[in-house]
């Protein structure tokens, strides 16, 4: 057990790496050898211990999940399924106010089943949606906010690339992480979706259903000649729509149902987005090209990985979990303010480090933490991984916001602007991480159904 100058100099050293702009696997990899170093005094069992945590966690297949899911998500953006929900949604929801932003969000929310990451979903309909609501005169700032703000849904709807990284770190099930995320992601998209319907009905120039439409965006007068774009044929997209919604129910619903693991699931999920993504002409050459891409994105968070499940364990051998607990435990704080301390310290690192990286350092000691304070592990996930994401669209590091703003290299458009049109989204998470603390049985209902 360490004394707490040695605490101090554990957090200390990783704080001052991490802000220091090392590599987030570099410095929880030092750190953690350096746990080790003060703890025994013998750079050989630093060594052994290193090895053999890297040894027993690339051997287990769960690690298998992220590339595959990854690979998934890549094969279905790539073959243009995302265009299909889009285009579907929006012409199904023609009869409601605002419909574009509202088709956003709802293939949004469609896309984000088979994704895992919000990246891709930001990167796809920033080119997909935002010509469409240019077009149509939507104000920039509302339609550029609703891209950013609705991609959010692929870090929190499973599978979740966030979801399997707590996953690995706390030791839970995957599987049922992934189910435990449905409802909370459908309340997010209800939020959002009450947010835009009031922004159609209250301030309908925003939406381009009042006025000129150029000069509801700001555009110029260009934009009234511009044509609409050619309608697929409804029957394409339907088959395009229930092929990827069968792909989605047939990989959840296995795992919910115990018919596979979620690493078999994944399996299934990457083998059927390639057929299917050859089914709509996707070639070799690209296939060759997507591989390459899912391994160069997922072969630096395996190693993350890796040095997370060493930083994991040397924080419980050396006390310093434990320590935390009792300080938290012993502060004379109710329950509900603890976890509002935990979200605050979400919040604030959301503003200066990536989504991972928060949870690779705080959920190691915030877990036991909440479980101690008979907070439901589940509910604490979900919680979490939304109060994590909402770092995806707070500056000056929302990374969301500069997918969004580099995907449309053209439009002369700032991150300021994007900032504020995504600072309502960033409220509804807020509402419904309050939400889920009130009510955890709204992530917890669907996994006790599936036992």
């Amino acid at each position: 057990m360490f004394d707490i100058p040695q605490m101090l100099i554990l957090i200390g050293t990783l704080l001052g790496l991490v802000f220091a702009g090392v590599h987030i696997a570099i410095a929880l990899g030092t750190t953690a050898a350096l746990g080790i170093y003060l703890m025994q005094g013998d750079i050989e069992i630093v060594r052994l211990f290193i090895a053999n945590t890297a040894y027993e966690a690339l051997r287990d297949y769960v690690f298998a999940v992220i590339p595959l899911f990854m690979l998934m998500g890549e094969f279905l953006a790539r073959c243009g399924a995302a265009t299909d929900l889009f285009a579907l949604v929006n012409r199904l929801t023609r009869w409601l106010p605002g419909r574009l932003a509202l088709a956003t969000v709802l293939a949004n929310a469609v896309f984000a089943f088979v994704t895992g990451v919000s990246i891709a979903a930001a990167a796809a309909f920033s080119r997909i949606a935002w010509p469409e609501m240019k077009r149509h005169g939507y104000e920039r700032r509302f339609a550029l906010g609703c891209v950013a703000g609705s991609a959010c849904l692929g870090m929190l709807i499973p599978p979740s690339v966030l979801m399997i990284v707590w996953g690995v770190l706390t030791e839970q099930g995957i599987g049922r992480l992934f189910i435990a995320g449905i409802i909370p992601g459908f309340i997010v998209v209800g939020l959002y979706c009450l947010y835009i319907l009031y922004v159609a009905v209250a301030q309908p120039h925003r939406v381009g259903e009042r006025g000129t439409p150029a000069a509801a965006s700001g555009a110029g007068p260009d934009l009234q000649a511009s044509p609409p774009q050619d309608e697929q044929p409804l029957v394409e997209l339907l088959f395009s729509t229930l092929l990827v919604i069968a792909l989605v129910f047939g990989v959840l619903g296995g795992i919910w149902f115990g018919a596979f693991t979620p690493t078999e699931g994944a399996g299934v999920g990457a083998a059927a987005s390639l057929v299917l993504a050859l089914i709509k002409g996707v070639r070799f050459r690209e296939i060759v090209q997507i591989v390459l891409t899912v391994g160069r994105t997922s072969a630096p968070l395996l190693l993350l990985l890796v040095f997370a499940q060493l930083y994991s364990r040397v924080l419980s051998m050396t006390g310093v979990t434990g320590a935390a607990k009792a300080m938290f435990l012993d502060s004379g704080l109710d329950p509900w303010q603890i976890l509002a301390l935990m979200v605050l310290v979400w919040f604030v690192l959301g503003c200066l480090i990536d989504s991972i990286s928060i949870i690779l350092l705080t959920v190691p000691i915030f877990a036991p933490i909440a479980v101690a304070l008979g907070y439901d592990p589940l509910a604490f996930a979900i919680l979490g991984i939304i109060a994590i994401e909402t770092g995806l669209l707070t500056p000056p590091f929302g990374m969301l916001v500069f997918t969004v703003k580099a995907a449309l290299p053209n439009e002369n458009i700032s991150t300021g602007e994007i900032f504020r049109g995504s600072t309502p989204y960033w409220a509804c998470l807020l509402v419904a991480i309050v939400i889920i603390a009130a009510f955890p049985e709204t992530a917890t209902w669907l996994p006790k159904l599936g036992r």
